[in-house]
């Protein structure tokens, strides 16, 4: 029980002895311990030190416990300071690496990966710690996704992270490319395909990227960025070649299809409707479709805009001219 103020089981017996006792000397407490009078002896000059019993100065060679609310309130007293002053030492230690944590030196926001394995692990990293979403453009010469790879990118689905990819439109003749694809589309990915990326780039969480360092050598290398300027680049990068980007959804028959660039006539009905403030379901009564129908066309829309509110989509389709078309008849 006294272990907190600094004695160990053998202190505390002898203590707890000589309080029963009142007085004891090195013999009769040693009995009582059933400890031999050397340790006894050691464990009472233990006592001493800590100022928790005295030898008797009327009764020499007999040992007498202080009081407990003296000696064992001063002892508590001197371990609630060490305590406070931990605590301060703790808190300034924090602050220190709080300091060194927000003004990273230059030399830590870009690290270097040289081989196959350490930049498939890293990528491996990288999905497995994305808590919110994971953005990448895809060239038309990817690696082979590993098991592992491709079950981490699942179980980041899984758990809500989103998923946005741009691909150039190369990739969708390799081989079992589709079949990646409407796996890719069937758990929510959100997919869209462009004549060229400028490079291969993953983001996660806008707060690491990684890109490729060569694209001949003979052993792979990447560059995995930290939170800095380049990093937001690299995020700025891929929003401008998303925006650019032809959306790619599941068909009827449950594979991959481009979707056809720009809103039908339909489209552009809907969207006129909804510019003038129409709800929804007032819409889909005007133009005799389902509700769900509408929401669909009005998701659609969006992904054509590269928006992701129904705001911007309105400033986006005046911008692009869509709302100038003539409405069918």
């Amino acid at each position: 029980m006294l272990a907190a103020i600094g004695l160990d089981e053998r202190h505390e017996a002898a203590y707890r002895a000589l309080v029963a006792v009142g007085a004891a000397d090195v013999a009769d407490l040693a009995r009582r311990l059933a400890l031999g009078t050397q340790e006894t002896e050691r464990a009472l000059r233990g006592l001493e030190r800590h100022g928790l019993a005295a030898r008797s100065s009327a009764r020499p060679g007999r040992w007498v416990a202080a009081p407990p609310a003296v000696a064992l309130g001063a002892l508590l007293t001197r371990q609630r300071h060490e305590l406070e002053r931990a605590e301060l030492a703790a808190a300034l230690l924090a602050r220190e690496y709080r300091a060194a944590a927000a003004e990273p030196a230059v030399h830590d926001l870009v690290e270097v990966v040289t081989g196959a394995s350490a930049v498939a692990q890293r990528f491996l990293q990288l999905q497995l710690g994305a808590a919110e979403e994971v953005c990448a453009l895809v060239t038309d010469n990817p690696v082979a996704v590993s098991a592992a790879e491709n079950e981490a990118e699942e179980q980041a689905a899984a758990r809500g992270v989103r998923y946005r990819v741009v691909m150039e439109r190369a990739v969708l003749d390799l081989p079992r490319a589709f079949e990646g694809l409407t796996e890719a589309l069937g758990r929510g990915e959100r997919v869209r395909v462009v004549d060229r990326v400028p490079t291969k780039l993953v983001v996660a969480d806008r707060a690491l990227a990684m890109v490729p360092l060569t694209s001949h050598s003979a052993e792979p290398a990447a560059l995995v960025v930290h939170a800095s300027g380049l990093l937001e680049l690299l995020a700025g990068l891929f929003e401008s070649v998303w925006r650019a980007a032809l959306p790619l959804r599941l068909n009827t028959d449950g594979a991959a299809e481009e979707v056809p660039d720009g809103p039908d006539a339909t489209d552009l009905e809907v969207l006129s409707l909804l510019l003038a403030g129409l709800t929804d379901a007032s819409v889909a009564k005007q133009l005799d479709l389902g509700l769900r129908t509408v929401q669909r066309r009005v998701k659609r829309l969006m992904e054509l805009a590269g928006v992701t509110t129904r705001l911007q989509l309105g400033w986006h389709a005046h911008e692009r001219g869509w709302v100038a078309r003539e409405r069918r008849d």
